[in-house]
């Protein structure tokens, strides 16, 4: 496959010990967000930052954690209806996040995604809400608080609220030509197959990363560990003969036009060892991808 594995830690009862896991078998990049693990997720991770200083991390702004609602409101930067509604993407709040998560994180994450923009938030305010955050990334980028950033969303693409054109539109508008908007992660598995069926036509999201540039991240390629439970026989023998369910899904995953990097949950290394293997293989063909399709939907 021409994607990479790497740990996602949104479902992970254990963020330290699932990260050490991976790193210990080779992973080199982890996902995470300061609301994952019930807020402790980015201090889970320090110490195997630490530890294996070449695993990369990216971690999100948006969310706000239970245990920053008052920190939050103490140094001004959140608003009674932010800690209500739990989501803040207002400037003051992500430059004080990125500065909290650099401090919990024991070191300046590689990534910084805007975690679902489109939380609470209708078609006639995404383009002002993830402008103002584009930046204040793009005032972080500057002073080298971070690197590059990019958006995770759930339903922002697959609802129609925003596309990458107009990511990389406002991202333009915030920093120029030479924007820090460096990657896109949204869900994409057996569940989540229009990102694969749009990208073998040649557009939709994957085929617009592709063609910026930007890295594209699959979260949930196993939908929460659902999949290899739907996986019938004789889908496994149509996808990838002989392979185990979560393999066979995970393939399909890795092997979807311009993807880069499948973020996998878990703790378990005889999962994470398999899941190397079934993303390591040859890529499926374009044809078996569109036979998946015609047999599933999107």
């Amino acid at each position: 496959m021409t994607a990479q594995l790497g740990l996602g830690t949104y479902r992970c009862p254990d963020v330290a010990e699932a990260a050490l896991m991976a790193a210990s078998h080779g992973a080199d990049w982890v996902d995470t967000a300061p609301n994952y693990e019930h807020g402790r997720a980015e201090t889970s991770l320090a110490e195997v930052l630490a530890a294996y200083p070449a695993l990369r991390v990216s971690t999100k702004v948006g969310f706000v954690p239970a245990d920053a609602r008052d920190l939050g409101l103490q140094a001004g930067v959140l608003a009674a209806a932010d800690t209500e509604r739990g989501h803040c993407l207002a400037p003051n709040y992500i430059a004080w996040q990125l500065a909290r998560s650099k401090r919990l994180l024991g070191r300046v994450p590689d990534l910084v995604f805007v975690h679902n923009p489109e939380h609470g938030c209708g078609e006639a305010d995404i383009s002002a809400r993830l402008h103002a955050a584009f930046v204040a990334l793009e005032e972080a980028c500057s002073h080298q608080v971070i690197s590059a950033y990019g958006v995770a969303t759930w339903l922002g693409i697959s609802s129609g609220l925003f596309d990458v054109p107009m990511l990389l539109d406002l991202a333009a508008k915030a920093g120029g030509s030479n924007h820090h908007l460096r990657a896109v992660q949204l869900p994409i598995s057996l569940v989540h197959l229009a990102p694969v069926a749009q990208a073998l036509n040649g557009h939709g999201p994957l085929a617009d990363a592709a063609a910026a540039g930007l890295e594209v991240f699959a979260s949930a390629p196993l939908h929460g560990g659902e999949i290899p439970g739907m996986v019938t026989p004789e889908l496994s023998e149509l996808i990838n003969p002989g392979r185990a369910p979560a393999e066979v899904a995970l393939a399909v995953v890795a092997s979807a036009p311009g993807v880069k990097r499948v973020l996998l949950s878990t703790g378990n290394p005889e999962h994470w060892t398999q899941a190397v293997e079934a993303v390591g293989r040859p890529p499926l063909s374009p044809d078996v991808l569109r036979r998946v399709v015609d047999v599933l939907g999107t």
